[in-house]
């Protein structure tokens, strides 16, 4: 890609506040973008081979949204952390086996999808971001969530199509969790905890596709409980 044609990509997210460069083969972050750091809300470089995000990334203090889905990152730099506006990052498609300590620092964070990486478990970090809504985890390689998601504030969280075969029965004291999805995983049904039936705000459970017929899941304990609440949701939104 020519100079003069990212030239004027800048020009335009200069005026709009978005900037997006998708599926150009991009190897690296474009430098020419830190001079964009005070006027960027936006920025879209999916589908690129991105390997590394540098640090300037910190210094883009008004961006709400960053997706690099479909590139090749395997680790983010902490200085990420500092974007205290940013309410969206979509990293689906890349390498990234953790994120960075300082994680929970993203305060203002809405949506996060990290389909298609490496993660191993349910990053810690989650449970300190008090706004978070959506949580993408499917299609990583998670073996079991641990006992920090009871703090997780989350709406939805997605965890298809991983290898879970433990979960903490803390995932039932999630105060805003109302859809959990676990299809295509390893779970027994003596893994699932009753209480996520009997005793959780959850009224979506997704768990097709595990080590138990889903007809066995309705003969368990706390089973009527979950599906009075499945059924009071379904009528709000009907």
């Amino acid at each position: 890609m020519g100079n003069s044609a990212l030239k004027a990509h800048l020009e335009t997210a200069q005026k709009t506040g978005v900037f997006q460069l998708t599926g150009k083969g991009l190897t690296e972050f474009p430098e020419d973008l830190q001079k964009l750091t005070s006027n960027l809300r936006t920025i879209d470089l999916s589908n690129n081979k991105i390997e590394l995000l540098p640090p300037l990334i910190g210094r883009f203090s008004l961006l709400k949204s960053l997706a690099l889905n479909n590139n090749k990152l395997t680790a983010l730099p902490e200085e990420l952390c500092k974007l205290k506006k940013l309410e969206t990052l979509h990293l689906n498609g890349n390498h990234l086996r953790q994120l960075p300590a300082a994680f929970g620092q993203l305060s203002a964070l809405k949506t996060l999808s990290l389909s298609g990486n490496q993660l191993r478990t349910v990053p810690t970090q989650l449970s300190g971001l008090r706004h978070l809504d959506v949580v993408d985890l499917s299609k990583n390689q998670i073996q079991n969530v641990p006992d920090t998601v009871g703090e997780l504030q989350a709406i939805e969280l997605n965890l298809n199509q991983n290898q879970i075969s433990q979960i903490s029965v803390q995932i039932s004291h999630c105060p805003r969790l109302k859809v959990l999805r676990l299809e295509e995983n390893c779970l027994e049904l003596s893994m699932l905890p009753q209480s996520i039936l009997s005793d959780s705000q959850i009224s979506l459970l997704a768990v097709e596709g595990n080590l138990f017929e889903i007809k066995k899941l309705r003969e368990l304990e706390g089973y009527d409980k979950y599906m009075e609440r499945f059924t009071a949701t379904k009528k709000k939104f009907a």
